[in-house]
């Protein structure tokens, strides 16, 4: 078995602390061969843009100082040239962590080796339920023998879903499922369509998800590869509850997203008709305040990064403590079966 590259690059930390932007999405398409009911984030009519394209933002998002790339849709791996768009990313520009999110329909074992030859560091494959309806047909019964073959992959492996009414009840069994196979799982509440005004929250089963959610923080306590923060847990406790969270987003500042037409995006719900090669480092500065779409938000990643930022020392210090109780569980449940052997 290869060993996993590591998630954790000398020097990155210390972006907790700069004025320049860190953290980055592109969207390599926007063409997806699913249809969920809830995503705002694809358009079948729009064709793929060409890898130069792709190639000179990427280019760009790296000269602004960007370490970490994420590489969405759409669904990225219907983009004939992404095995390029990585190796361009990791090879020449040398982004510290390359990412990919896919629902891995479409990934074969020959596209995996390709990925991890080009330097890809971890692929996100989303999950919503174990089987598919008509709302989500991103089902671990589609993809779960996938998961198996990043076992001798360079690439780590992580999967995601949306927790909503029609998926609480079966996310338990995901994740079970996925966390006996050795891979790192998560599940993160739905959050609303501010693109198109739609409020998604609205038949969300409070107790069913506030018990999933207290699970996650158990499975999490004891050491288990639950992949969220015990901060972003935290904050969607809070929200299922109907508390508000303090923080400041840092969208648009040091986490910034570029669509499939390299426009600059806040994130995926706030969007511009900036184009990327026009913006300077400076001109992410004019982002560094609150938004008026910070109440209850569910832009996961911009929220976590956000927290990280805002407190830094306090934000790690709640999750390396969490580390050390979950590795003391670990070493106690250890010694316990070898007494039992």
């Amino acid at each position: 078995m290869k060993t996993k590259k590591s998630l954790i690059f000398k020097g990155d930390a210390a972006r907790l602390f700069d004025s320049r932007p860190w953290i980055a999405h592109l969207y390599v398409t926007d063409q997806c061969n699913l249809d969920c009911h809830y995503c705002n984030e694809y358009d079948n009519n729009i064709p793929h843009p060409p890898l130069d394209d792709l190639k000179t933002w990427l280019d760009k998002i790296r000269s602004l100082g960007v370490t970490r790339l994420g590489l969405q849709g759409g669904e990225p791996l219907l983009h004939p040239n992404i095995v390029a768009v990585v190796h361009h990313a990791k090879n020449i520009l040398g982004f510290s962590k390359v990412g990919l999110t896919t629902n891995a329909f479409r990934l074969t074992q020959p596209m995996l080796q390709a990925l991890g030859e080009a330097g890809l560091d971890s692929m996100q494959i989303s999950v919503d339920r174990m089987t598919p309806i008509p709302s989500t047909r991103k089902s671990l019964k589609s993809v779960a023998h996938k998961i198996d073959w990043f076992a001798d992959s360079p690439i780590r492996v992580q999967v995601s879903g949306v927790l909503s009414h029609e998926t609480v009840e079966e996310a338990y069994q995901v994740m079970d499922t996925v966390l006996a196979k050795g891979e790192r799982v998560r599940a993160h509440l739905i959050h609303d369509d501010l693109v198109n005004k739609r409020t998604l929250r609205l038949d969300l089963a409070q107790d069913e998800l506030l018990a999933f959610m207290d699970h996650q923080l158990e499975r999490k306590r004891r050491g288990d590869a639950v992949q969220s923060s015990r901060t972003l847990l935290g904050y969607q406790r809070g929200l299922i509850l109907g508390d508000q969270a303090e923080w400041e987003c840092v969208a648009g500042y040091k986490y910034f997203f570029v669509s499939a037409q390299g426009k600059f995006w806040l994130c995926s719900q706030r969007r511009t008709d900036r184009n990327i090669m026009d913006m300077e480092v400076a001109d992410f500065l004019e982002y560094k305040y609150p938004k008026d779409c910070q109440p209850g938000c569910g832009v996961y990643c911009i929220v976590d990064t956000s927290m990280a930022i805002n407190q830094p020392w306090r934000y790690l210090g709640r999750e390396a403590g969490g580390i050390l109780r979950s590795h003391g569980h670990r070493l106690v449940h250890r010694q316990q079966t070898k007494a039992t052997e």
